[in-house]
């Protein structure tokens, strides 16, 4: 799979024209898939839904262009016919992975199945927001957060810190966000000196474009690669 791991969606020209080349088409012969399910958690998150949706709430994402766009819900898809499902997500050139809490989205990206189904998808670009770009790296920036929403009686929270893995790298996303206190890179830095892998703190013009395990950075804006201690 190709990831574009953004902090707040298709935000620049330069942003753009990455998910291009990796579309290897443009943005308006592509077909993608949305998916809003790490908003649920949250008290607005039914706002949040319809407006990642219809493109009213967070960065640019579902209103660039795109051919054709549906709604993929991760919470869904154990009650749906797998075959059904799967031969939806097969069938487009991208997903469009909303943020939101890290914690739920890595949970039904593991109940569903789309887990275990993205390495499979080599031609397919994951295109990741905040949350959802967390979600693809191996450890969970978000978790103190996240904890906070876990339903009482759940384990969902079991390895809160830990997220799918799929890229070799963590990530932190908004970088300098002035309603983000934890947001700062003297606060990134402190988290990044306990993680054994390299940490890429971005901004919202920033993304990281990842094919083949190659990383490239993407930005108009400001981005720091932590390295783990010795």
């Amino acid at each position: 799979m190709k990831y574009l791991l953004t902090s707040n969606g298709i935000t620049n020209a330069s942003i753009r024209a990455a998910l291009e080349r990796m579309l290897g088409k443009p943005i308006a012969e592509s077909t993608a898939l949305l998916v809003p399910t790490g908003a649920h958690p949250f008290p607005e998150g039914p706002d949040m839904v319809r407006g990642v949706t219809d493109g009213t709430v967070g960065g640019p994402l579902s209103r660039i262009g795109w051919r054709s766009l549906g709604v993929l819900e991760l919470t869904a898809l154990p009650t749906v016919r797998r075959d059904q499902w799967e031969a939806a997500v097969r069938g487009v050139d991208a997903l469009l992975v909303w943020g939101g809490d890290v914690l739920y989205l890595v949970h039904w990206m593991r109940e569903s199945g789309l887990a275990d189904l993205l390495p499979e998808l080599h031609d397919t670009v994951y295109l990741g927001v905040s949350a959802g770009s967390i979600t693809v790296t191996p450890h969970n920036c978000d978790a103190a957060f996240d904890l906070r929403f876990v339903p009482d009686g759940s384990d969902m929270g079991r390895d809160a810190e830990r997220a799918l893995g799929l890229v070799g790298f963590a990530l932190y996303p908004h970088l300098g966000h002035p309603d983000m206190e934890d947001a700062s890179l003297e606060r990134i830095a402190e988290w990044a000196a306990d993680i054994p892998a390299p940490v890429y703190a971005i901004d919202d013009d920033t993304a990281l474009a990842v094919v083949d395990g190659e990383v490239e950075v993407i930005s108009e804006g400001t981005w720091e690669r932590l390295e783990p201690r010795p």
